[in-house]
């Protein structure tokens, strides 16, 4: 009878281990591109409802300072998998063949826009003639600044185009200090809501209703992840996706969500963010090529105005070579 017990005990000891081993997590480092939000909070989303961990994944989550700073990390090993902008991967790999690759994408219109007090009653590129626009001196929407008013009808020269700090933006526009911002559209909840503390109102003019028609905020990965790992890469896209889903139909539990996990972030700013940039993420280009995917012609063209923009010969890198469909299941 001892004997039995003690064979029973065996066994019951290596089911447990063998349990345990197949139930181990793997874990992926995602880079974010910039500071938690609403617009980062799929990845936050995905924790909490344990889509990652449907799919075996363990995700720790790591902040950024920008799109170039994000492609730096992940090419040096830092991190797996993040969130940055494909104009940037683009240039990156134009210039330095960054072992980095778009993946997914998750804004398949251009986040920029000028944001206006409706009393200035600037109500197209054409109305920015004569007058003052800030912008951050480290916003990748400089690159496109000109070719928006080029194509607008509109020289450079003809605006007063002035970098100021990102955070002194919104209150020059509100205390008359200059006539408009460029900002994303990302922000359009925390302007909004500064502007209606002063009673003043916002006339937001996103760049993709004006010309420009390109890809912006992707997911990429490092060549390093996706080669090593790439069935945890296409699990961790298959949750993330979910997420994605998930996050625009549930705006205000996903704001909340970023809160829990994020306390500094304001949850129901973050709700706001979210419902603002739905457009970004769900729009006729998505509905067109299914969520997430690259479209070659509109990628061609994000590069083309990239390479214009950047003053780069337009045949020093084909731009499908910095994506790869496979891992989204294309």
């Amino acid at each position: 009878m001892k004997l039995k017990t003690l064979s029973k005990l065996v066994v019951a000891a290596a089911l447990v281990a063998t349990s345990a081993s197949s139930f181990a997590l793997e874990k992926v480092v995602y880079q974010l591109d910039w500071l938690p939000g609403g617009d980062k909070a799929p990845v936050y989303v995905g924790k909490a409802k344990g889509f990652f961990k449907e799919q075996g994944i363990e995700v720790k989550i790591a902040q950024g300072r920008g799109s170039t700073d994000a492609i730096t990390k992940m090419a040096a090993g830092h991190s797996d998998i993040g969130s940055a902008d494909i104009v940037a991967l683009l240039a990156a790999k134009a210039n330095n063949d960054v072992p980095v690759t778009g993946v997914m994408n998750l804004f398949s219109q251009a986040p920029y826009a000028f944001f206006s007090l409706e009393k200035n009653n600037i109500n197209s590129v054409k109305d920015l003639v004569g007058k003052q626009v800030a912008s951050s001196p480290f916003t990748s929407s400089n690159v496109f600044f000109p070719y928006m008013m080029k194509s607008n009808g509109v020289e450079e020269k003809q605006v007063n185009h002035i970098k100021a700090n990102p955070g002194s933006l919104a209150p020059m526009l509100l205390n008359g200090s200059t006539d408009a911002i460029t900002s994303w559209v990302t922000d359009t909840a925390t302007i909004l809501n500064q502007a209606e503390k002063v009673g003043l109102k916002v006339k937001i003019m996103p760049w993709h209703t004006v010309g420009l028609n390109i890809y912006s905020s992707s997911i990429v990965a490092s060549d390093k992840f996706l080669t090593e790992r790439p069935e945890v890469a296409k699990k961790f896209l298959i949750a993330l996706k979910k997420a994605v889903e998930y996050t625009w139909a549930n705006p205000e539990e996903a704001g909340a969500i970023v809160h829990d996990l994020v306390p500094e972030v304001d949850g129901e700013v973050a709700g706001n963010t979210i419902k603002s940039i739905r457009e970004l993420v769900f729009n006729p280009v998505s509905e067109k090529t299914g969520l997430g995917a690259f479209d070659s012609s509109r990628l061609a063209e994000t590069w083309r105005l990239t390479a214009i923009a950047q003053e780069l010969p337009q045949d020093k890198l084909d731009p499908e070579t910095a994506i790869n469909r496979s891992y989204l299941g294309e």
